[in-house]
């Protein structure tokens, strides 16, 4: 079976492999979002931290699955 190949001679990545790097942009998006809307309420210290972390699992899992679904869809 051939394998698909890239503009530039490479091989394309597996649909699977594509949907995990949509998951982890998503989830990196969603850190970058939570930390900022920690620091626009001005949390400091172990509220910062926690705040950080709950925020970046609740957006971030949202977006990362969203981004997943369509990365298998363009599959």
């Amino acid at each position: 079976m051939p394998v698909a190949m890239g503009p530039c001679g490479q091989s394309q990545p597996r649909c699977f492999n594509r949907m995990k790097m949509g998951f982890v942009m998503g989830m990196a998006a969603g850190e970058l979002f939570g930390t900022f809307s920690c620091l626009r309420i001005r949390m400091q210290g172990r509220e910062l931290m926690s705040g950080i972390g709950k925020t970046m699992m609740q957006s971030g899992s949202t977006f990362g699955t969203l981004m997943a679904i369509g990365m298998g869809i363009q599959c």
